[in-house]
């Protein structure tokens, strides 16, 4: 069931999935094999190795394909495999032109692996459109963005950006990760690529490791697919299982997330010890206006700053008994992190600086528990972060 007329939440439920035909079972099985009985020599039934496809991974991506409005999915054993597959498409010599405001591992992945590889890369500020066009060179083969990023939450006006990049022949990636496709869908706004960390909202639950591309585009899908095969980073059917189980509730869930987030930064941002917060649902954030015209709600990521410098922000990481202190993000159970000696620590501080990363900013990851027991949390945590 993937009519694109159905509701977000009955395609999270239903698309790419249908009742096993072998049973009836109404969930998707686990397909747990390597290899496939032939008829003869190269005949068989769709299937012959599980590096190749599997069932549970097929219903796994044209489920996340229906859910961002696209035509094809790939799905792949992490968010930094999803990719790793996309800068695939590059070639020595290529140049890539990445935000600023970047998850760490992706930074990593561009600034230690692939410019080894003879790829050069030029971080800008995709939220400044007259940052983006000056930096294209007749090489710049991808624009590549987080909106809203990580940790600042930086908004990027995809619409705008896809116009700027295609206007050069350039293609456009959004890692949708943050926003998700129930909030955000960028290749109806002109992405070319989306790509997840299915590990976080997707499969919600901080019981997998995943992630996935998305692309309507045949050619690009065909060279990806390739790449999946030959490269060989995909999940295995029980961590596709899972995801699949996590899309069902993605709706519900999101909810949730969307109005704990807002509570909670209303809450910091009314609280004399607080010193900043980033929530595109503030109408304080700077990018609160284009997050209002491309996002149906604002997530359930906040970062904030504490008054009393570097110490008392990472006592305040310390003290949450509701919120844990982990990496990650996306689960139904909230978080606190704090990104520079953790998710971005892999950046140098003098880029982390240039992007506008300061060294106390801590990020919550918001989850679905109960509102009242998430503001007595962080109240008691300020409190007790105070200098002794």
């Amino acid at each position: 069931m993937t009519d694109a007329k159905l509701g977000f939440a009955t395609r999270a439920v239903h698309a790419g999935q249908a009742p096993d035909p072998a049973t009836g079972a109404i969930m998707t099985p686990g397909y747990l094999t390597s290899t496939y009985v032939q008829e003869a020599p190269g005949l068989h039934k769709g299937y012959d190795y599980s590096r190749t496809s599997n069932p549970t991974r097929t219903a796994l991506e044209a489920n996340l394909a229906c859910l961002e409005g696209g035509r094809f999915g790939l799905a792949f054993a992490s968010g930094l495999a999803a990719e790793n597959t996309v800068l695939h498409l590059l070639s020595t010599g290529d140049h890539v032109v990445a935000a600023r405001d970047l998850y760490g591992g992706s930074y990593r992945l561009f600034t230690k692996v692939w410019h080894q590889l003879g790829v050069e890369v030029s971080f800008v500020n995709t939220s400044r459109h007259e940052e983006i066009e000056p930096a294209i060179r007749p090489n710049t083969r991808q624009l590549w963005m987080e909106t809203p990023s990580n940790p600042l939450l930086t908004i990027s006006d995809i619409a705008e950006a896809c116009a700027i990049a295609h206007r050069h022949g350039v293609r456009v990636v959004v890692d949708n990760t943050f926003a998700t496709p129930f909030l955000q869908r960028p290749l109806e706004l002109g992405a070319d690529i989306v790509v997840h960390s299915t590990t976080k909202y997707l499969g919600g639950h901080s019981d997998l490791v995943g992630g996935a591309v998305i692309t309507s585009d045949e050619d690009t899908f065909e060279q990806l697919k390739f790449l999946q095969n030959a490269v060989g980073a995909i999940p295995g059917p029980l961590d596709c299982f899972l995801v699949l189980r996590g899309t069902k509730t993605l709706a519900v869930r999101m909810k949730e997330h969307c109005a704990n987030g807002m509570t909670t930064a209303r809450f910091l941002e009314r609280h004399p010890e607080v010193h900043r917060v980033l929530y595109p649902g503030l109408e304080s954030h700077p990018g609160h206006v284009i997050a209002a015209r491309q996002m149906s709600g604002f997530g359930g990521m906040v970062s904030l700053e504490l008054k009393g410098g570097l110490e008392r922000n990472i006592r305040f990481t310390t003290k949450t008994r509701v919120f844990s202190l982990a990496e990650s993000l996306g689960g139904v159970e909230s978080l606190v992190s704090h990104p520079v000696t953790m998710t971005h620590a892999a950046i140098p501080k003098e880029e982390r600086s240039r992007s506008g990363l300061p060294e106390g900013l801590v990020r919550l990851s918001v989850g679905i528990e109960d509102q009242q027991d998430l503001l007595e949390d962080l109240a008691r945590a300020i409190r007790d972060s105070r200098d002794a």
